[in-house]
């Protein structure tokens, strides 16, 4: 099994630009800049479209998609926002902005063609946040949305953690991990070895560490900080109180997205099983796949319930 570590200086840019891949430009206040996305498959009717989480993070750890949809005869696009993967990365702290990113999120879909007769916006983590908050505003372009394992408050994701999680942990353990995040040294490898056996592997990735499968180890090598902290902060437990999504809320307008939603939530997430059943409940069109097994990666460690489920959903769009 490979560490994050053995991928850090992998680039894989040599052929970021084949097999149906390609870069589309976005017009940002700082310039035009590439953004990387791909397709898979070929169906005029049902195309996704994949947010992927961090922020920061990249397409990468979603290729589990590759074991499920194509047989299911459903395309769909991964897609690295900027500042992430085969996209470029410009140096803008000023682009890691909420609004911003939705604004990209609409560029692509104008690029790509995809509209009311066919377009599924699906948002994991920070993408179901990203997904949620497009939708507020141009639901009209969808055909379905998709929320997998993200709560719609950033107060209630770090009520959980406060008061849920972090009981659990070993309180000596999680200690040493606020030392490190008060100290700015989350670039220690003992908070990364403390956040892997205190949370990673019971809350995010139900699998050993070296067990993890190769898109997730990949995918955790190439999150870019430069985005993830100053937007959520330099960890997974809660949202810090500085950062730019802390004071984010969209609870109470849950019930102005008016087109068919699922949305995902697992037993032992990060994030609140029962907040995300509270959300489907809410949605005009909503509907709620739990997957018992499962943590935030529930596409890997309960991945029939979390595809059959998924499967099932795009399938029944009217």
């Amino acid at each position: 099994m490979l560490s994050i570590s053995d991928y850090l200086d992998y680039s894989g840019r040599d052929d970021a630009l084949s097999g149906g891949a390609r870069k589309i430009p976005i017009t940002t206040p700082t310039g035009t800049y590439g953004v990387w996305v791909k397709r898979i498959g070929n169906n005029p009717r049902l195309r996704v479209l994949l947010l992927h989480g961090g922020p920061g993070a990249t397409h990468e750890y979603l290729e589990a998609c590759d074991s499920f949809l194509p047989a299911a005869g459903i395309e769909y696009y991964y897609y690295d926002q900027l500042g992430s993967g085969f996209s470029d990365q410009p140096d803008e702290p000023s682009l890691w902005e909420l609004d911003r990113f939705v604004d990209e999120v609409e560029q692509v879909r104008v690029a790509l063609g995809l509209g009311r007769d066919d377009f599924v916006l699906y948002g994991q983590s920070w993408g179901g946040l990203l997904a949620l908050e497009y939708a507020l505003t141009y639901q009209r372009h969808l055909r379905g949305l998709v929320i997998s394992n993200m709560v719609s408050s950033a107060a209630a994701y770090g009520k959980y953690a406060l008061e849920v999680l972090m009981p659990r942990m070993d309180q000596g353990a999680l200690a040493e991990i606020v030392a490190f995040e008060e100290k700015g040294d989350t670039g220690d490898p003992r908070y990364m070895e403390l956040l892997m056996e205190q949370h990673y592997v019971h809350h995010i990735l139900r699998m050993p560490a070296d067990q993890w499968p190769e898109p997730v180890v990949r995918g955790f090598a190439h999150i870019n900080p430069a985005i993830y902290v100053p937007m959520q902060g330099p960890s997974e437990l809660g949202l810090a109180k500085d950062a730019k999504l802390a004071g984010w809320e969209r609870t109470e307008r849950l019930g102005e997205i008016d087109v068919p939603t699922l949305v995902i939530g697992a037993r032992h997430d990060s994030m609140d099983p029962a907040y995300m059943e509270m959300m489907a409940g809410r949605l005009p069109q909503g509907r709620y796949l739990f997957c018992p097994d499962g943590s935030h990666l529930a596409m890997y460690d309960d991945q029939r319930v979390y595809f059959t489920g998924l499967i099932d959903f795009l399938e029944s769009l009217p």
